[in-house]
């Protein structure tokens, strides 16, 4: 088994707009991207747990030419809001690095 952040080349996490983040997970080799994508670990009920956000509000794309998996979630609070603890998105990965991949 080994992290996401280890087998990643770049893990991501920033606006989508006021209402949504994005997560890129970006790979470098092939082989890696191909073992992860179909692990099936990174799937809409991880990333609904992990983010307590509906199931049915995660798109998860595989963009197997670029060798990168994005997952998209609504925001918790809209960008900016006086309640929102990151404005950015960027801090929002770090649930993901520690995701164990086989």
């Amino acid at each position: 088994m080994t992290r996401l952040i280890d087998l990643a080349g770049v893990l991501r996490s920033k606006n989508a707009g006021p209402l949504d983040i994005t997560f890129d997970v970006m790979f470098t080799d092939k082989e890696v991207y191909e073992r992860v994508k179909n692990s099936g670990v990174i799937n809409k009920v991880l990333i609904s747990q992990e983010y307590n956000v509906n199931l049915e509000d995660v798109l998860i794309t595989e963009f197997d030419i670029v060798n990168t998996i994005k997952i998209t979630i609504p925001r918790k609070y809209v960008s900016g809001d006086i309640k929102d603890t990151d404005i950015y998105g960027c801090q929002q990965h770090s649930p993901l690095a520690n995701v164990l991949i086989p």
